[in-house]
């Protein structure tokens, strides 16, 4: 084997992205589907099917990160508690072996959140790391973080260690009022969702705030069939309420939101930009994918600690 190659993987539900590396250099970039799609085959056969002629290269570790880790996945990783930083995380690396070539699935977070009930993340804790490997400063007191997405990740670091986190499932919440709800329905089209819709409805939560959204979502609905709101705009002001609602709930838990650090995809990243923006915080980008590599570099540095090993 050669210590100097690795595979890195981030797997997710809906997608898998695996890297062949030498040292801090991509060899190669494979994508696959995500343990929620894999249809009859294992997580197991399909990482071996993509790594195939990968092997020629004797990578000494593949290190995987997200849902890979979770019970429906390859082998669940226990969560590991917060407070917790890189090397608590680390230490609690599953390894396993796929046919002679050692693998790790990082393991999820857990947590009692800001509300007093319990909270889990896979794959966000990576790529939360690597936010802190790529911009140090973030390290030094209390910072808050977010992470877009499905189920949107609201995370406290306190001098570099992950304290407590809040999810809030926005994009899951978006997608099933706009497919499954009779508030997309009262207008035609289905095109993307208009900025100007967007800024509408982040401008109406701030004006009446978050307690009240259920109230405003409905205007989804009566302001298409009322005031002629074509589809697009609708689609949206209901984008605008909700993570205009995320964002502005938030703030009354963290206080003063300052600046932000966004990990995610930029295009979901510049919409939490403009919420932020809208209640009085400021907010930094930090790329998703540079993250989760910078976190799993992070976590490979030290192989050494006592973990648990499955045949």
């Amino acid at each position: 084997m050669d210590n100097s190659v690795t595979i890195f993987g981030d797997w997710g539900t809906s997608r898998l992205r695996l890297y062949l590396r030498q040292g801090k250099s991509v060899l190669d970039r494979r994508d696959g589907p995500g343990v929620g799609s894999l249809g009859g085959a294992s997580p197991r056969e399909t990482f071996l099917d993509l790594v195939g002629d990968w092997r020629e290269a004797r990578p000494s570790l593949a290190l995987l990160c997200g849902m890979v880790g979770s019970r429906n996945g390859w082998a669940e990783a226990a969560y590991a508690p917060c407070p917790a930083g890189a090397a608590d995380i680390r230490a609690r690396l599953l390894h396993l072996d796929a046919d002679g070539l050692p693998v790790a699935i990082v393991p999820g977070l857990s947590c009692r959140n800001a509300l007093g009930g319990p909270d889990v993340m896979r794959g966000e804790e990576t790529q939360i790391l690597g936010a802190l490997e790529l911009d140090p400063a973030l390290k030094q007191g209390r910072r808050l973080l977010a992470l877009p997405g499905t189920h949107t990740k609201w995370v406290v670091v306190e001098d570099g260690t992950i304290t407590s986190f809040l999810t809030a499932p926005v994009g899951e919440l978006y997608a099933l009022l706009r497919e499954h709800s009779i508030l997309a329905k009262a207008a035609p089209g289905d095109g993307p969702e208009s900025p100007e819709g967007f800024a509408r409805g982040v401008a109406r939560v701030v004006e009446q705030g978050p307690a009240r959204l259920p109230h405003l979502i409905f205007e989804t609905r009566s302001r298409q069939l009322l005031d002629g709101l074509p589809k697009d705009e609708a689609m949206g002001f209901l984008s605008g309420l909700l993570i205009g609602g995320d964002v502005a709930a938030t703030s009354s838990w963290f206080g003063d939101l300052g600046q932000v650090s966004l990990i995610g995809a930029p295009a979901l990243s510049a919409l939490y930009a403009q919420a932020i923006a809208a209640c009085g915080g400021s907010s930094a980008a930090v790329d998703g994918d540079a993250a989760v590599l910078a976190g799993l570099t992070a976590l490979s540095s030290d192989q050494n600690s006592g973990v648990h090993v499955l045949a």
